[in-house]
């Protein structure tokens, strides 16, 4: 941010900065399945004032990332722990045919 200014937000500085630096687009993968969420009407109108607040650009780039930053937090709490047995599936070639 411009003058030294801390961002205000939902997402950190280094998070917002490794999005913009992202793959070329040669390489990134393409999202080829849709996933419908259905809000009720004070769930819709929180969304929007939020939206127009700080500015999101993309309701659905927001929605895509603020989910996967749950999910991969959550993963992430729930890693296995030295005395756990098993290997670590979540993103094996096996799934992907799932």
């Amino acid at each position: 941010m411009p003058g030294g200014q801390e961002r205000k937000g939902y997402f950190s500085n280094k998070f917002i900065a490794g999005l913009k630096h992202g793959p070329a687009r040669g390489d990134r993968i393409k999202r080829t399945t849709t996933l419908t969420l259905r809000l009720n009407e004070r769930e819709a109108k929180a969304l929007n004032v939020y939206c127009r607040r700080f500015r999101v650009r993309s309701k659905s780039d927001f929605m895509r990332r603020t989910i996967m930053q749950a999910i991969v937090g959550r993963f992430d709490a729930q890693h296995p722990t030295l005395w756990e047995q098993g290997e670590l599936t979540l993103f094996s070639q096996d799934l992907k045919n799932n």
